[in-house]
């Protein structure tokens, strides 16, 4: 027997040899549950608004000056568009 033909041979059953517990090894019956999924919020980005707007609130309620005139007015906006969003959450409760 040549050689190449034994080292051929002897690497092969090296393989087989440690190849075989990966095969043994059965998956699991059932697939795992995604956790993750369940606890995400419905509608993240109209959440992600509802932050923003409430934090931009916070900055113009507690600003120095008054933007010229237009604090009282933007305020006012984001009181409006808040409002809208929580109505759109409770539609969606329905």
């Amino acid at each position: 027997m040549p050689a190449h033909v034994a080292r051929f041979i002897a690497v092969a059953g090296f393989a087989a040899v440690l190849t075989l517990p990966l095969a043994a090894v059965s998956p699991p019956a059932t697939p795992p549950v995604r956790v993750a999924s369940t606890l995400q919020e419905p509608h993240p980005q109209i959440m992600a608004a509802i932050r923003a707007l409430e934090a931009a609130r916070l900055h113009l309620k507690n600003a120095a000056h008054d933007f010229g005139g237009h604090r009282v007015k933007a305020i006012r906006a984001v009181d409006a568009a808040l409002v809208q969003l929580k109505l759109v959450l409770e539609y969606d409760k329905d």
